[in-house]
């Protein structure tokens, strides 16, 4: 019931005047996106810059059902990357193969990466290509993901890479074929709804496949990024390249905008790469709350991040903060059913 009035809220746009005018949760969404232009992005980028934080803008969007809105997500992509070089930013891009019209031609979408790959490679003028993460979504488009990488290396553009999720039972496999290419990999949990089949329904499985595939791209080399919160697993990081002699320039870790600013600062004060993972764009209020439906315990581990950062102790804080969320998603349904 409440994943389905989550995905119900993302689509009204009188439950987002609702539920956005709730303070704390207007507080929350303007913590974790960056905001719905592209200036407000490299604002942004420009702090966490200064902070000595990379930065991989995000804007957000996905599942276009028009060649148009494929088209336009293309030419979005590259004025990003030529605002990238523009400025100075120490910044790369992810976006979403179903916002260059995946769902609708495999060969359109393609072909609209190779364009944004192609604009990334020459404004890298010598410097290195600006790089284009393909993220993953759900398992339904993993495999077409997947190939898509190794179709755009055999095209020689090596200057893209992926995401991969733990908690997929394929994910050995397709960590050693992104391996065998040599890309760049996004390591990351999962936060999508899958089945028992496709995968680890326990959190456990989860996290120990985490850390053995972290070990083994850690071992590979290929600049992998260590994308967790979870201290767990980022001190048995630091705990592996240590042991093993692993250079802390030869990986990264990312986190998400606004979450955990703390141990973003915390780590680059020890002298690791630090990604800063940052979304954009008018789409910010269905992403955040497809985001909450994915997994609806989202809204207490975000609103726990604040109450990590400024010291509070117990669970009154996030319990505010989430408790607010549900509160405008409650007005929201019943103006619903009054109209």
């Amino acid at each position: 019931m409440l994943k389905q009035s989550l995905l119900y809220l993302s689509q009204s746009p009188t439950a987002k005047r609702m539920v956005t005018g709730t303070p704390v949760s207007r507080q929350m969404a303007q913590r974790f996106v960056a905001g719905d232009t592209l200036e407000e992005a490299v604002a942004a980028a420009r702090v966490l810059n200064g902070a000595g934080l990379s930065v991989s803008l995000d804007y957000l969007g996905e599942s276009v059902e028009s060649r148009e809105e494929g088209e336009a997500a293309t030419d979005m992509v590259i004025r990003i990357l030529e605002t990238v070089k523009r400025e100075g930013l120490d910044a790369n891009i992810s976006v979403k193969p179903t916002q260059f019209g995946l769902d609708i031609d495999p060969e359109f979408c393609r072909r609209n990466i190779e364009m944004v790959l192609q604009r990334a490679r020459e404004l890298g003028d010598g410097a290195g290509e600006i790089f284009v993460r393909l993220d993953m979504e759900s398992s339904e488009y993993t495999e077409r993901t997947v190939a898509l990488v190794e179709a755009l290396w055999a095209e020689g553009f090596h200057n893209t890479g992926t995401v991969l999720q733990s908690y997929l039972r394929r994910t050995p496999d397709d960590l050693e074929r992104m391996i065998a290419l040599r890309a760049r990999v996004r390591l990351v949990k999962g936060a999508y709804k899958e089945p028992d089949t496709v995968a680890f329904p326990d959190k456990a499985d989860t996290d120990r496949m985490f850390v053995e595939e972290m070990e083994r791209l850690l071992d590979a080399g290929n600049y992998p990024a260590i994308a967790t919160h979870d201290e767990a697993i980022i001190d048995a990081a630091r705990r592996y390249v240590w042991e093993k002699g692993i250079s802390k320039d030869s990986f990264e870790f990312q986190m998400l905008y606004g979450v955990r600013r703390d141990l973003q600062a915390r780590l680059r004060e020890e002298g690791y790469n630090v990604r800063v993972y940052v979304p954009f764009g008018e789409s910010w209020y269905p992403y955040l709350m497809r985001r909450l439906a994915e997994r609806p315990a989202n809204m207490l581990f975000m609103a726990g991040s604040i109450a990590k950062e400024s010291g509070v102790s117990g669970l009154a804080r996030p319990l505010a903060i989430g408790g607010g969320i549900l509160a405008g998603a409650l007005a929201a349904l019943a103006w619903r059913r009054r109209h």
